[in-house]
């Protein structure tokens, strides 16, 4: 994400909280919205790829493995 879209989104934001919206104006809003949770839950699915846990016997293993036994 670019930083326009993230002033995008913070301008949208401040115009809601104060004058309100368009119909087209929140539309906008809400695809930018999904695009940036998206990204945000890709960036932590990236970051939980690269930490392991280290099991009571001594083994380490990926996190979403680990995570994955205890469900």
């Amino acid at each position: 994400m670019d930083k326009q879209m993230l002033a995008r989104i913070n301008a949208l934001a401040k115009k809601k909280k104060t004058v309100g919206l368009t119909a087209a104006e929140q539309e906008e809003q809400k695809k930018l919205y999904k695009l940036y949770l998206g990204e945000i839950r890709q960036q932590f699915s990236q970051t939980l790829d690269n930490v392991s846990v280290e099991e009571q016997d001594g083994t380490v293993v990926p996190f979403k493995e680990a995570y994955k036994k205890k469900k």
